[in-house]
């Protein structure tokens, strides 16, 4: 079962949110399209998130986006994971050897 959220990578840089939310609409209801960018410049990241309106919209928007080809890239489309997951048992990759302080692991 697919989340409604997705994430959306490998986006060209001129590519604005309201692009995004087009480019998802074709698959059903589109409830939020963001792309991310950069806090001191204002500069797309070259990712983004897109809510759908179901699962089922989610489903088909990352089997007709993922690998499409936009601008020149291939585009990665896959659900959105939640942060609390991110890090969460995986031989714990990430954690930058600086785990120690405050004792509480």
């Amino acid at each position: 079962m697919v989340g409604k959220k997705l994430y959306v990578g490998n986006l060209p840089y001129n590519v604005s949110s309201s692009d995004l939310e087009q480019m998802f609409a074709a698959f059903g209801a589109v409830q939020s399209a963001q792309v991310i960018e950069d806090r001191e410049t204002g500069r797309s990241k070259g990712f983004g998130f897109v809510e759908m309106g179901s699962d089922k919209d989610a489903q088909a928007a990352i089997a007709g986006l993922n690998g499409q080809d936009h601008g020149g890239r291939p585009l990665t489309v896959n659900e959105a994971k939640p942060r609390e997951d991110r890090g969460g048992g995986g031989g714990g990759y990430g954690r930058g050897g600086g785990g120690g302080r405050g004792g509480r692991y």
